[in-house]
């Protein structure tokens, strides 16, 4: 199981899975070129959204059509620190696929 975590320190933001920095994998695809932001709308959260919903599933498709979506439901309702465990992503995942095919 993967736990994500995010926390705002006086040199910025800070996110990790596992304890190891989470590589932004905007080689894939890049919604920004500012670094992760969260608990608003926006592209660097959606940036975020893309980045933790590929860790997780390793599917890069389902990342992208997913990303918007996960950022509203998720990253965009953070606070200032946050976790999230592979049970939560899974579970926001089911949540939003389910409203897309409802």
């Amino acid at each position: 199981m993967k736990t994500y975590t995010g926390d705002r320190t006086i040199d910025g933001v800070v996110v990790e899975v596992n304890g190891q920095e989470l590589p932004s994998h905007a080689d894939i695809r890049k919604f920004t070129n500012a670094d992760y932001e969260w608990g608003y709308e926006g592209l660097a959260a959606t940036q975020l959204a893309f980045a933790m919903l590929y860790d997780h599933t390793g599917d890069a498709s389902l990342a992208i059509r997913l990303a918007t979506a996960f950022m509203k439901k998720v990253t965009a309702n953070f606070g200032n620190d946050w976790e999230m465990t592979s049970a939560d992503m899974d579970s926001a995942i089911d949540q939003i696929e389910s409203v897309r095919a409802g």
